[in-house]
């Protein structure tokens, strides 16, 4: 039987496509027979996966802290 995951490890949803990596655009104009042909589009801040890089954690080495 599988397990979850932990949380630590799941993806974050991209900020620029909200999970949503695929569009479909239409060019507004008809061909002759009356279909709206449309094109596929790729969110180019996750490459079409919907997904964005978990952000490293911040240790207390990263935070500098001076006395």
């Amino acid at each position: 039987m599988t397990r979850p995951t932990p949380a630590t490890t799941t993806a974050r949803i991209c900020p620029t496509c909200d999970g949503f990596p695929t569009v479909a655009v239409t060019s507004g104009t008809r061909d002759h027979r009356g279909h709206l042909p449309t094109t596929t589009v790729d969110c180019p801040t996750c490459s079409g996966t919907g997904t964005a890089p978990l952000r490293p954690r911040l240790t207390t080495a990263d935070l500098g802290v001076s006395a």
